[in-house]
């Protein structure tokens, strides 16, 4: 039958073959052939070996089992196991044949049953036979011995709850002098110790003394020919016993002490020129590492794991790597001693050996040695291969960035990475980078020249030329006056024609993205500010993509060249440097700590005890139990069109006394970097109307638009003229139509917000002039009780659609019997008070075959905000008679139009 299917060429034929042979066997097992019976199950063995399904021959395996004869039992033992396995029902008949071979004279038949058993047990026959298993491990015969050992390990792993009929049998093996016996005797300790403590604990008490015995004296064993290995003798019974002791050891100070010494002693004895010692030196540095110990053991065991490194076996030097990342956290200070040699690993030419080297250097960083670390990583970063380039760029990026003592120093080394490889480096990295850059400045002057000479020769990286052009845009004047020049910087001659050709270059290179293009469009536009005789010309290559057919280049190539054109007046307010951005904030955001905002009195001074957050029975959010809303707040601009395209707040505010502050928190610092969406501080004193008083004049028609005259009738009806917000003409005339003027003067009426039996609190409303949206709300408490209220604390939680800000209270001590009140000004800014926003405006161009544009029409996209009501959760918190109140009160009913 062999032959016959080794000689079939094709799958058919093969297929043709094995089925006429198994209707052949089919024949014969109906025909109870007893003389072929043995044979029929060899050739049904190969079959299944084949991948061809056999389970019409499994009760010949049975009746072969059954049978008398040893060649018959050891065919039928050998099917079972290839043919059956233990989710098969048929194997429940097996276990009395296996029970009385188990009990056989013939330890032959014994030994079949054992292997039988050991590969194929299931957990109810593991519990039938658990008892003759036990008993062989007591047999004459060390073969048995072993057998029965191993079947054991397969009991317990089934039903660990009979580990412990197998203790004492298990400790009498570690005596045996048959290394065969041992070897499995020592791993069914192990694995007794991992399924029951109270095994664990009695091999620790009893056998830890003998183990160490045992293992000293195979290590001073002179030489036997029947276990040496490349001059060692047994090393895999040399590894058992080194991994039972480390069981044995972990966690226990008395049973790591008796072993320290057998330890010391294999690791320096053992030969580490052949695979086999060094197998065993690394099973001892792991058995070290893994006990109590914290003498120089540990010391011996990391200086192996340094020799490993310099071997010339890669799976050596990176199991070594492995196994020296764990040692980091035990003795850091021990490992440091290799890290020349680490370093070296790093720059291999083995790509498993670079990542792993490069993560267990990353651990070794500190601030004693990360400045000459990180000169070698850099150094390494310019001839490293492309794949390797973007791990090891995200890791001298974190490193820089973690243990950066200096903003000069980090400046610096992020360059350098930009210039290298700037484009493995990823976006939250050049976001931080910008940051500091703001905050540092002192070295704006620095930072801008040195990223210029960079930029000469990295232009092909993306990301330094992003940084380049933002920092020439906002320092462009620094760079061309030389502004802040020190001692270690060489003379740098740069014109602003040459600022200006940098940013040209860089909108204007093939490999350019979108984001490079657009960050570049703004720098023009700050540096037309920066250097008036060269505006026409930035004005030029700003034109150069009115036509771009990317949308986003597109809009903002008009929307600049409409601000160059006839809003100088107001140029040079959009065009200020952005202010410092806050550190702490950015890096909150980057992790993902910062918690949701909520108003509470964050502007009151520290001296008024009214004015911080009392600690409660439960936190502010429990407040916030209002129902969600997709809505996003409000910005610092209002949501008003000309503030949402350029990011400028044109509404006249008075200028708080803080106001030389950085931004708040809840700015967008990654929008803020690309001026984007976000909301800028005006610093000049032009009023909104000034500012607007200029684009009057110049506004276009809006009859050539018939098409949104309903939809314009519709805003006029949907919102209040209170809600209409001056808007700016920066599309190219295709502007709005008049506004009509607001109208604040509606009085309404006080409100009774809250009321019991001890207290009253009411709201008084009023509108600012020119802010429909925002309302300002005066809250009186009044004391109806005969006792004095003390540690009053008002706090009050909005939905995310409205925006809250609580000054401090006039007092903290509310008088009895309403013989006096404390008052608290609220302002409450609803994004959701009705008006029109403006979306988006879309060109049509209507071209020829020749790509030649023959018309174009325009269109506004309006979306409308319906008016939401405001609703505001409050908590009051006082102390009367030496105990603590606490009330809430959710108020719905607050009046319509606010």
């Amino acid at each position: 039958m062999i032959r016959a299917i080794r000689a079939c060429k094709t799958a058919a034929e093969e297929r043709a073959v094995v089925r006429k042979e198994c209707g052949a066997i089919r024949a014969s097992i109906n025909e109870d052939d007893l003389d072929y019976r043995h044979r029929n199950l060899a050739k049904l063995m190969f079959i299944q070996m084949l991948g061809y399904p056999t389970h019409f021959g499994q009760m010949e395996c049975l009746k072969l089992i059954a049978s008398t004869g040893f060649p018959e039992k050891r065919i039928g033992y050998l099917g079972l196991m290839l043919l059956l396995d233990e989710r098969q029902e048929v194997l429940m008949l097996v276990t009395n044949s296996l029970k009385q071979d188990l009990n056989h004279s013939n330890q032959y038949i014994v030994g079949l049953a054992l292997c039988a058993l050991g590969n194929i047990c299931s957990a109810e026959m593991a519990r039938d036979l658990a008892p003759e298993v036990e008993r062989l491990l007591q047999f004459r015969d060390p073969n048995i011995r072993k057998k029965a050992a191993l079947c054991s390990i397969r009991i317990i792993k089934k039903v660990p709850d009979l580990a412990e009929n197998f203790i004492n049998c298990a400790a009498s093996l570690l005596k045996e002098k048959h290394h065969g016996v041992l070897i499995t005797g020592v791993q069914l300790c192990a694995d007794l110790c991992k399924f029951s403590s109270e095994a664990l604990e009695y091999f620790r008490k009893k056998c830890t003394e003998g183990l160490v015995r045992t293992l000293r004296d195979i290590v001073n064993s002179p030489y036997s020919p029947e276990y040496d290995i490349s001059g060692i003798t047994d090393p895999y019974l040399h590894i058992r016993l080194l991994k039972l002791l480390r069981i044995l050891g972990q966690g226990d100070a008395d049973a790591s002490d008796r072993m320290t010494d057998i330890l010391a002693q294999v690791a320096t004895k053992t030969e580490s020129n052949k695979n086999a010692g060094n197998a065993i030196l690394y099973e001892c540095v792991e058995t070290i590492m893994s006990i109590e110990d914290y003498g120089g053991l540990r010391v011996l065991a990391i200086n192996i794991l340094g020799k490993f490194l310099s071997n010339r076996d890669n799976n050596i030097r990176y199991v070594a790597l492995n196994m020296l990342m764990r040692a980091t956290t035990l003795d850091a200070q021990t490992v440091q001693r290799h890290r020349a040699t680490i370093l070296d690993c790093v720059k291999d030419s083995d790509a498993s050996i670079r990542k792993r080297a490069l993560e267990l250097l990353y651990l070794l960083v500190n601030e004693n040695n990360v400045k000459p670390l990180i000169k070698e990583l850099i150094e390494y970063l310019e001839v490293s291969d492309q794949e390797f380039k973007g791990d090891l760029t995200a890791k001298i990026c974190s490193l820089v960035e973690k243990f950066s003592s200096e903003k000069i120093w980090y400046i610096d080394q992020m360059l350098k990475v930009l210039s290298e490889a700037g484009n493995f480096v990823k976006d939250e990295v050049w976001h931080a980078l910008i940051v500091v850059i703001s905050n540092a400045s002192d070295l704006h002057g620095y930072t801008v020249r040195a990223l210029y000479r960079a930029f000469l020769t990295s232009t092909e990286q993306e990301t330094l030329v992003r940084v380049a052009v933002w920092c020439i845009g906002e320092y462009g004047d620094m760079l061309v006056n030389n502004v802040g020049m020190l001692d270690i910087e060489d003379p740098l001659t740069v014109t602003e024609c040459d600022a200006v050709d940098a940013v040209e270059v860089a909108i204007k290179r093939h490999t350019s993205d979108l984001t490079t293009k657009a960050m570049a469009l703004i720098a023009l536009l700050k540096l037309s500010s920066r250097f008036p005789f060269y505006s026409e010309r930035i004005k030029g290559i700003i034109v150069q993509n009115k036509g771009n057919l990317v949308l986003e280049l597109q809009q903002r190539s008009i929307e600049f060249n409409r601000i160059l054109q006839k809003h100088q007046k107001i140029r040079s307010a959009l065009v200020e440097r952005i202010p410092v951005l806050d550190e702490a904030t950015f890096s909150g955001r980057r992790a993902g700590s910062l918690p949701t905002a909520i108003s509470t009195s964050s502007g009151a001074p520290s001296n008024l005890p009214n004015g911080i957050a009392k600690p409660a029975t439960a936190p502010i959010p429990d407040l916030l139990d209002l129902s969600s809303d997709d809505v996003p707040a409000p910005s610092s601009s209002g949501g008003d069109f000309p503030q949402d395209l350029l990011g400028v707040d044109l509404s006249p505010t008075p200028a708080p006394s803080g106001a030389g502050k950085p931004p708040n928190a809840s700015t967008d610092v990654l929008l803020d970097l690309l001026s984007i969406g976000t909301s800028l501080p005006v610093q000049t004193g032009l009023s909104a109307s000034d500012i607007l008083s200029s684009s009057q004049d110049d506004k276009a028609p809006f009859a050539n638009f018939n098409g949104l005259a309903s939809l314009s009738s519709l805003s006029a009806n949907a919102t209040s003229p209170a809600n209409a917000a001056p808007m700016m003409d920066l599309s190219d005339g295709h502007g709005s139509g008049p506004q009509k003027p607001e109208e604040n003067g509606q009085a309404y009426p006080s409100l009774v917000a809250y009321e019991s039996s001890s207290l009253r609190v009411m709201f008084n409303f009023s509108k600012q002039p020119g802010s429909p949206q925002t309302t300002l709300i005066q809250a009186t408490f009044t004391n109806l009780s005969s006792n004095v209220y003390n540690d009053f604390l008002f706090q009050t939680a909005v939905p995310k659609f409205l925006q809250l800000h609580l000054d401090p209270a006039s007092s903290n001590t509310l008088p009895a019997s309403g013989d006096g009140s404390i008052t608290q000004n609220l302002k409450v800014t609803n994004s959701q008070h009705g008006k029109v926003c403006l979306l988006s405006l879309i060109n049509v161009y209507v071209m020829n075959s020749e790509s030649e544009i023959l018309a174009r029409e325009s269109f506004i996209i309006y979306v409308f905000y319906f008016q939401k009501s405001l609703v505001m959760r409050v908590r009051i918190a006082y102390k009367t008679n030496n105990k603590d109140v606490l009330e809430e009160r959710q108020i719905n009913n607050f009046p319509q139009n606010l």
